[in-house]
């Protein structure tokens, strides 16, 4: 399967109580984290949540 990484570029502060949950499900707590995730269509969904705040490498 393939990976993704996803980097935190953005504040979490003044997001909305469900955007947080979603970057905290990804595991980004802090900015400039990344992490690496499996590439599926729920991940794929969170980023598209959080796109605002976050960057993707394939």
């Amino acid at each position: 399967m393939a990976t993704i990484k996803i980097k935190q570029v953005r504040s979490r502060i003044g997001c909305p109580k469900v955007q947080k949950r979603t970057l905290d499900a990804l595991g980004l707590r802090k900015l400039g984290r990344v992490v690496e995730h499996g590439d599926n269509p729920a991940i794929r969904g969170m980023i598209e949540k959080v796109k605002h705040l976050v960057s993707v490498e394939l």
